[in-house]
């Protein structure tokens, strides 16, 4: 006999005052490397900005507050999948009754980072009318941790997918009482909302992205368009100048994890020349984020020791089945290609492998859209999914 689902429970956000203490322990006594003179971000974390940012983070972050803050969300976990993963999500129901009724919404997140990505726009999608924008554009939103990242459980045995990852949130959807929802993300989130419409389309209103993800292109190159044939050929060079990173995450991210896990400054280094390179900052990550909101992040990982089963996922990914990722998605699809995101797919590509109805180019923004612009992200949100709305509520 199959139990029963377990209901989700409320989840406290909470850190023991030790950690804190050796976490600042371990910052101060930290063992700096050489670097070239002026070598500056070129061949990685600029040493100079590193130091001063991992001064700050021992002698003046106060996470207690970052802590307080986050908290303000509604946190819960549910026991999700034959796995038993525990999961934890942020789950804000819209203010009001709007007009139809709310569209649940679940967003997924990427690497480097957790909820901490859509923290700045739950309350902007929750209670647009508190915001400037229409209140029947209100959503309830759910947005999870991946297993092994930030507060879910990290799994025991092997990492999962983004095929399993979706069928998680699937069964999180149900668990909340959501028949029918929209699914949003970038980075890996973009692919688990992908493989979200590909496995549930009668589940899946729409579904919008940041991005399409690393080109899959099986058959003759001669096939597709110029544009897209150069897009594949900038993907590749970005790979060999950039990404290094996921080559490791790939293949050996037990190597990187056992050196991440015990510096906090190695993790800063890896998460903070990540959070430059990929957002709209024009090479400071400081017009991007403060100080405070880069540490939040990397904090979020060294506390809950979630560097190494967060770089797993990128080897589980790997081994996807090529014919999982030449599927076409034919669910509604929206895509927002903001200007400082990295290999930027040409609308000839997203609508060869999605039913693709809507293509913007918002003025500012990165990787991490949806908290270096909070406001534009959100207003991207409101107004693609509003056609699907009524759809959804009548599917219920």
């Amino acid at each position: 006999m199959t139990a029963a689902p377990q209901q989700p429970e409320p989840f406290a956000l909470t850190t023991d005052p030790g950690a804190l203490a050796d976490l600042r322990s371990r910052l101060r006594a930290t063992r700096w490397p050489d670097s070239p003179a002026d070598a500056g971000w070129s061949l990685g974390t600029d040493l100079g900005y590193l130091r001063a940012l991992v001064d700050y983070w021992a002698e003046e972050f106060d996470w207690g507050a970052q802590e307080a803050a986050l908290a303000r969300l509604p946190h819960f976990r549910a026991v999700l999948g034959a796995g038993r993963h525990r999961v934890h999500f942020v789950h804000a129901r819209a203010a009001g009754s709007p007009a139809g009724g709310a569209l649940p919404l679940v967003l997924s997140h990427g690497w480097p980072d957790s909820f901490w990505r859509y923290a700045k726009v739950v309350p902007l999608l929750t209670d647009p009318g508190a915001h400037g924008a229409d209140p029947d554009d209100a959503f309830d939103v759910v947005v999870p941790d991946m297993p092994g990242f930030g507060y879910s459980d990290r799994p025991s045995g092997d990492p999962l997918d983004s095929v399993q990852v979706a069928g998680l949130w699937a069964e999180l959807m149900d668990l909340l009482g959501y028949r029918r929802f929209g699914a949003a993300g970038g980075d890996i989130g973009s692919h688990v909302s992908r493989y979200l419409a590909l496995d549930f389309p009668d589940r899946v209103a729409a579904v919008h992205r940041t991005d399409a993800g690393v080109p899959y292109a099986p058959g003759d190159l001669a096939d597709l368009t110029a544009e897209e044939r150069d897009w594949i050929a900038g993907a590749a060079a970005w790979g060999a100048s950039e990404g290094a990173y996921a080559a490791m995450h790939r293949t050996k991210p037990q190597t990187a994890a056992a050196a991440l896990n015990d510096s906090p400054a190695g993790l800063a280094a890896w998460i903070v020349e990540k959070l430059r390179a990929w957002s709209d900052c024009g090479g400071d990550v400081e017009r991007a984020y403060t100080k405070d909101e880069i540490l939040t992040n990397v904090t979020l990982y060294w506390l809950t020791q979630t560097i190494g089963s967060s770089m797993r996922m990128y080897h589980a990914n790997a081994a996807i089945a090529p014919e999982q990722l030449a599927r076409r998605v034919e669910v509604p699809s929206g895509f927002a290609l903001f200007p400082g995101d990295i290999v930027r797919p040409p609308r000839a590509w997203l609508e060869r492998t999605a039913h693709t109805v809507r293509v913007t180019e918002p003025a500012r923004g990165g990787h991490f859209a949806a908290f270096e612009e909070p406001e534009l992200y959100a207003a991207e949100l409101r107004e693609f999914f509003r056609p699907y709305r009524s759809a959804a509520a009548a599917a219920g």
